[in-house]
């Protein structure tokens, strides 16, 4: 497997990810927040043709590039099935399958920071039929668990939240995460540095993660929420086609 990891500070605290299988040339990209062109020529440089490019949810605190790399390179933009936007996607469930050549890309549901959020279980069929690493965007990060109210109360938004994380502690304490930002973002409190852990980790010293009492954990979640984003819902408006955010 190919696997890299974008950290973004302009125009926002980020992280994407361009991986795939290099046997068969095939690549996703998840998250993106450069311009299209500059994945498309990572991909190429690394012999792999983009199949799929994924947001893990609508986004609130930047515009996606994903829709214009999608139509760049030929591949499928993909969302959520509930993800109520503008125009056609490719849209998935929980439990779909995205087969990049010898990499699987399990579709997972993980709503709670939006309510069309999934997290990517990847596997590497080369090497086990194991998942090797979560691509978890905004529902765990490292350190903390992301903001629940940008598209939803915030306390509607923190159960579903708890319910995700429930699922994710299910995956041995090995399982790789590998999240959509990191110390900076908006979209989280407390956040490590470090953008990548493991599930074992995150269990132990995650003060959020760690909670397995839904009423400790909505009650946390509700304190300290982070700022709102500027323009939080002109750009998470954009991110579903429904207007052209403007300069601040």
């Amino acid at each position: 497997m190919i696997a890299r990891q974008y950290l973004h500070t302009e125009p926002v605290v980020a992280a994407s990810y361009l991986f795939g299988c290099g046997g068969e040339g095939r690549g996703t990209v998840v998250d993106p927040v450069l311009a299209p062109e500059a994945y498309a020529r990572d991909a190429e440089a690394l012999g792999l043709s983009i199949k799929y490019v994924v947001d893990t949810h609508v986004h609130a605190d930047h515009v996606s590039t994903g829709r214009q790399l999608s139509e760049l390179v030929g591949a499928s933009y993909v969302l959520h099935e509930s993800a109520p936007a503008d125009f056609p996607f490719a849209s998935v469930r929980d439990g779909d399958l995205l087969e990049v050549g010898n990499t699987s890309v399990k579709v997972l549901y993980t709503p709670g920071h939006t309510p069309e959020h999934v997290t990517l279980a990847v596997i590497d069929r080369t090497r086990s039929d194991e998942v090797w690493f979560l691509l978890t965007g905004h529902t765990l990060m490292i350190g903390d668990m992301g903001r629940t109210e940008l598209a939803s109360g915030a306390e509607e938004g923190a159960r579903a939240l708890f319910m995700s994380a429930e699922r994710l502690r299910g995956f041995p304490d090995y399982v790789e995460i590998w999240p959509g930002a990191f110390s900076g973002s908006v979209c989280g409190r407390g956040l490590s540095g470090r953008a990548s852990s493991t599930i074992g980790f995150e269990r132990r010293f995650n003060r959020a993660f760690a909670l397995t009492d839904r009423d400790a954990f909505v009650e946390l979640m509700l304190r300290d929420i982070p700022t709102r984003p500027e323009r939080a819902e002109e750009i998470r408006a954009e991110n579903l086609g429904r207007v052209a955010a403007t300069a601040p």
